[in-house]
Parts: structure tokens; C-alpha cells; sequence
């Protein structure tokens, strides 16, 4: 068996209120486009992938995200082109969102090019690119011995 991608990610928030609005935003502008929305559930497709973002359970409303805590670190989203990311940081830097690190070029595969910023909750997503399939195309060429950033 070969998987073919995935196929949605489910992120929990705390603040439907300024999740659904941050994400329906920046997923729009990377060409998904909500196929459900109501005030307790978003759920977005495009690219080959949907991301769906729902309440956190009451018990746990006072906790606040924590990339190195079991669970989600972040979420990279793949594009089509360099000049792709330049957009969506240009289009970032006009809105209240914490930019992490503007469009660099990154070591994790030859090409790599990124750019990283945070949503309302703290969760980071990721948006880079990779000329052809990168590591996909030759996976033996990973880089066992290093430790994700």
C-alpha cells in the first residue's frame, strides 16, 4: 500500500471566534474554500487536503497550546512555487498575525524555502516550497541525524 497524502487535519482551538475568521482567511488565500461553517465548526478543502477547526472541550478551554507538548508540533503546508510563499508573506505582514520567521531558505531538503507564522491560539503553520518532488522523489536522502526545529 502507498498513501496518497493526507487527507484533512482537525485543529482543537479555544477561541472559535478568532480561529474561524484567521482561518478562513489565510486558507482562502491559499485557495481552499470553507464547504462548512457554523459558529462550532470550519471546515475547509483545496490543495488535495481540507483542514477542519473545532472548539477545545470545556475542561480543557484554560490550557494554552504548546508545540513541544505531546501532540501537534505544527502544520507545513506546500507550495506550488518561491514566488507562492513571497505572497503569502507580503499578504501575512498587512494582517494582525505573528510572523515567526519571514520566506527563508532552509536546509531540510535542496530548495527549501519557507516562511512561518502563528495562528491566533499559537499553533505555527508553515507554507514552503521544494523544487519537484524533493525528498519525496529520493527519500534515502533524508537527513536521519537531525533533530526537527
Amino acid at each position: 500500500m502507498e498513501i496518497n497524502g493526507i487527507a484533512h487535519i482537525q485543529l482543537t482551538v479555544n477561541d472559535l471566534q478568532r480561529a474561524i475568521p484567521f482561518y478562513e482567511e489565510v486558507l482562502a488565500f491559499m485557495g481552499m474554500q470553507a464547504v462548512v461553517k457554523n459558529p462550532e465548526f470550519l471546515y475547509m478543502i483545496g490543495g488535495r487536503a481540507a483542514v477542519a477547526i473545532a472548539r477545545s472541550s470545556p475542561e480543557n478551554r484554560d490550557a494554552a497550546f504548546d508545540q513541544r507538548r505531546i501532540g501537534l508540533h505544527h502544520i507545513c503546508f506546500r507550495a506550488r512555487s518561491r514566488e507562492d510563499v513571497d505572497s503569502l508573506y507580503e499578504f501575512l505582514r498587512t494582517r494582525p498575525i505573528k510572523i515567526i520567521r519571514p520566506p527563508t531558505d532552509g536546509s531540510w531538503a535542496p530548495g527549501y524555502y519557507s516562511v512561518l507564522f502563528e495562528d491566533p491560539e499559537g499553533i505555527r503553520l508553515e507554507v514552503n516550497y521544494v523544487p519537484g518532488k524533493g525528498h519525496l522523489e529520493n527519500p534515502q536522502r533524508l537527513p536521519l541525524n537531525r533533530l526537527p526545529e
